[in-house]
């Protein structure tokens, strides 16, 4: 037999359990989501392409990631993002990067890099809304809405376009920007324009329909906008287009107390269960008197509301011994509590005394009654259902809930920047958020229905990350990055939105124990 070699005795490296340290507490789950919806959207693959790494390495489609994520699951400013949340998240981990996707002076950089790639943006979400959820946009609802700016509009350079205008956010004493959007009836962005806001409503259709007719062809489209929108002359320019565009609007009141007389005689016909139609042909339109049962149930309610707490509030008022200008500071104050009731009475304050008295307006009560719950739509869609008339117009819900999601939960204001091309920007960031949020909506729509987009991120939120520390015996240190595991609940939604959550990252050694940070 050969000589052996001699034993080397292997000395046994221990973990010091007791020593064990759990250091770094940050908020996985939500963004992993968002990471999947990214995914799911292609925008990893379409802003690589277009956002290439810079000179000194950095990644400028991830920096957008956290740009994008950051008002979808904890809205804010970017210097909280670049503080606070960056670090307070997985998001490095997810990424792969480290602090430097959170640098403060990378996170507006990149937003000058964006506006070039809008067009492009749009074309490519248009292809995945067909893809994912087979979205057809032979009907799309147009409206606006404004987001206004606390300073004062004469520091202001000239051709800024933050201007004052009619605020629908009940801000006139602020310049805005008036923010004009086109989503199909599931609530899916086609495209958006950012507007002075000092700009008409009724001024906005013309070129916003040419830019969608030149982006995506001119086909046969149903456009759906409340009334404001279109005027005489739009409306008779989409008519005479080849080939034509329809519409459907809703008319201002006045028209309707025009036509009221001619609508009299009309017979009621069922559009379906609950909602009835009167047709009135008038010379190249159609309109339609609709009214629904539930509506009806419901602004009536509101009004009831509105009216008996106005009521009580006044009865209040005519008891008090207080001067005139007094009185009519409260009448004030009451009027804009509830301005739909204040028009349904007649109050008079008594010049020397400060009495007030106040009456029932009933003649008003019966007309507003009569149009409770009942809409004068005009289209010329002549030969279409009255039932999908109708339909497409409460669809315009879907907008409104856009710019709610918006203002809302993504918080598009308060904006910091200054500078006009970086407020686009930042509202190009909310638009791309919105886009994450309402492909979430609609896969909880088909998969887990009655949760919403913002429950379901906080439930996902609920799932952390923590950096195990544990010290061997020969002074190192194996780290351990994990997620928690997720409670049956929330297991129980992972498995309906059939989402596969990845491998725990794998273990790393550090040659001497880390300085600790916070430890739980």
């Amino acid at each position: 037999m050969g000589s052996k070699r001699p034993f080397r005795y292997l000395r046994p490296v221990r973990l010091r359990l007791g020593e064990m340290r759990l250091c770094r507490p940050r908020q996985w789950g939500a963004c992993w989501l968002a990471g999947v919806l990214w995914r799911e959207l292609r925008l990893d693959r379409f802003w690589a392409e277009r956002l290439p790494k810079s000179r000194k390495g950095t990644r400028w489609d991830q920096v957008l990631q956290v740009l994008t994520t950051y008002p979808l699951i904890a809205p804010g400013s970017e210097w909280r993002l670049h503080r606070q949340w960056f670090l307070d998240s997985a998001m490095a981990d997810l990424l792969g990067g480290d602090f430097g996707l959170a640098e403060a002076h990378k996170l507006y950089a990149c937003h000058d890099l964006l506006l070039a790639h809008k067009q492009a943006l749009f074309t490519h979400l248009t292809e995945r809304w067909r893809d994912l959820f087979n979205a057809s946009f032979d009907v799309l609802l147009y409206d606006l809405t404004s987001t206004y700016f606390e300073v004062n509009a004469s520091d202001l350079p000239e051709d800024s376009k933050r201007r004052h205008g009619y605020s629908r956010d009940k801000r006139p004493d602020c310049p805005q920007l008036v923010i004009a959007l086109v989503v199909t009836p599931e609530g899916l962005p086609l495209a958006y324009e950012v507007l002075p806001g000092n700009t008409a409503d009724c001024k906005t259709l013309r070129d916003f329909r040419a830019k969608i007719e030149s982006q995506y062809g001119k086909a046969r489209r149903v456009w759906v906008m409340d009334r404001g929108v279109p005027t005489e002359e739009t409306l008779t320019e989409m008519r005479a287009s080849d080939p034509p565009v329809s519409y459907l609007v809703g008319t201002p009141k006045g028209r309707l107390t025009r036509l009221e007389k001619q609508l009299v005689d009309k017979p009621w016909r069922q559009a379906r269960e609950g909602v009835e139609v009167k047709l009135l042909p008038q010379d190249d339109d159609l309109y339609v008197f609709a009214q629904s049962a539930d509506r009806i149930n419901k602004e009536r309610a509101m009004r009831r509301r509105q009216l008996k707490w106005l009521w009580a509030r006044l009865k209040t008022l005519a008891e008090m011994e207080v001067t005139r200008d007094a009185m009519l500071m409260k009448l004030g104050a009451a009027r804009s509590k509830a301005p739909s009731a204040w028009r349904l009475v007649e109050t008079d304050v008594d010049e020397k005394t400060g009495k007030l008295t106040f009456s029932l307006d009933r003649k008003k009560l019966r007309k507003v009654r009569r149009r409770e719950g009942r809409y004068l739509l005009r289209t010329n869609l002549t030969d279409d259902d009255p039932a999908k008339l109708w339909q497409y117009y409460i669809q315009l819900v879907a907008v409104e809930e856009a710019f709610k999601t918006l203002k809302g939960d993504l918080a598009i204001r308060p904006v910091f920047h200054q500078s006009e091309e970086r407020i686009e920007a930042h509202i190009f960031v909310a638009f791309l958020a919105y886009c994450l949020q309402i492909t979430l909506t609609r896969r909880l729509h088909s998969l887990a229905p009655g949760l919403t987009a913002r429950s379901a991120l906080q439930k996902f939120a609920a799932v952390q990350m923590i950096d195990v520390h544990l010290p061997t015996t020969d002074g190192r240190e194996i780290i351990l990055s994990r997620y928690t595991e997720p409670e049956p609940e929330l297991r129980l939604l992972i498995d309906r939105m059939k989402l596969d959550l990845p491998a725990q990252p794998p273990p790393k050694i550090a040659a001497a124990a880390l300085p600790a940070q916070s430890v739980l």
